[in-house]
């Protein structure tokens, strides 16, 4: 009897086992969306964008997109078809974005777009890893003279709808007991139109943000970008969830291009990297190792990203930092061996 109880139970739990594993099987068939597939079949990244934010994304008079969003879809395209041009872009508006990328309107969204906990849970989205490490600011006429966000206290305040902005926006206020009037927009344009034309005294979003749109104003030395930082807005690509194999790429695409700064490795010296001898660029540029291979990618698939696109440090500095009119600092951007916490895993 006792063989026999043994023998049922060890039958019973191999068919459990069983069971779970063609459930998963089946789970994971039903939804790997297959994007990678897609992508090589159409020769094209679709790729979210803000619908014109200068040094992030914004097209010029031919329509050709430039900026640091931009350039990350760039980067995608070339490890996948060693061409940076292979992408079309998709203007989405701050209240469309997720629904159109659920929708599979596009592949990735790379629109500044904060990553939080409700945006991956209500939308069924998951965000790789932090591409731009931001903050809430406000910006105000120098004419009010005004040092601190402290001292906004009965100010009309200008807040784009649909964004984490407005609850940020509510918890500072609140916290520090001072009151304010909240002046709501569903599109940015629509907000700096607002504080332009005096509707509000103080106009709130991420710093990157008034940076940018500072820049567009007919008199940016006029207006003033406090120092106060008042969120954690930590800025990413975005991907829908089950989609594994799309993800790692993403994923790793941002993280090559943080390590190659780490490494000295740029788009003019690409070539000198191809023939070091030291591990981890030999692992990174690909003469090492089967990392692409791992990703469904070439062995180069990064050293193609570094020569099409730059590294991290190169894509920042061109399009708001040093070499570029909102000369942002660097700050948390900056890698980690040099102050700041921008920080990629090893590519081993």
């Amino acid at each position: 009897m006792g063989m026999k109880r043994t023998f049922t139970t060890g039958l019973a739990i191999g068919l459990v086992v069983a069971t779970a594993v063609a459930a998963a099987a089946i789970t994971y068939e039903r939804y790997d969306t297959k994007t990678l597939k897609r992508t090589v079949k159409r020769d094209a990244v679709l790729c979210g964008v803000n619908t014109g934010l200068p040094g992030f994304s914004s097209p010029d008079a031919q329509g050709t997109w430039t900026g640091f969003d931009v350039d990350f879809c760039r980067a995608v395209a070339a490890a996948i078809f060693n061409d940076p041009k292979k992408v079309t872009f998709v203007p989405l508006d701050a209240s469309d974005r997720f629904k159109e990328l659920q929708s599979r309107k596009v592949d990735i969204l790379s629109r500044n777009s904060t990553w939080s906990m409700s945006r991956e849970t209500n939308y069924d989205l998951y965000f790789p890893a932090v591409s731009y490490y931001d903050g809430q600011g406000f910006m105000v006429p120098k004419s009010r003279k005004i040092d601190s966000a402290l001292e906004l206290d009965g100010s009309k305040v200008c807040v784009q709808d649909g964004t984490t902005t407005v609850l940020n926006l509510a918890d500072y206020f609140r916290s520090n007991n001072i009151k304010y009037t909240e002046v709501k927009f569903p599109k940015l344009d629509e907000v700096l139109k607002a504080y332009n034309s005096g509707q509000c005294d103080t106009f709130t979003a991420d710093a990157s943000q008034l940076y940018a749109l500072r820049l567009t104003m007919s008199k940016p030395d006029d207006h003033l970008i406090l120092p106060d930082v008042i969120s954690k807005e930590p800025l990413a690509p975005v991907v829908r969830q089950r989609d594994d194999d799309w993800m790692m790429i993403v994923k790793w695409t941002l993280y090559a291009m943080i390590n190659a700064e780490e490494l000295g490795i740029t788009s003019k010296n690409i070539d000198e990297a191809l023939k070091s001898k030291k591990p981890d660029v030999m692992r990174l540029v690909g003469t090492e190792g089967a990392y692409g291979e791992d990703l469904s990618l070439s062995k180069d698939w990064a050293a193609r990203i570094i020569r099409h696109v730059g590294n991290y440090g190169e894509v920042y500095d061109r399009n708001i930092g040093e070499g570029s009119k909102l000369k942002i600092p660097r700050g948390l951007n900056q890698i980690w061996s040099a102050g700041g916490i921008q920080y990629a895993p090893p590519i081993r």
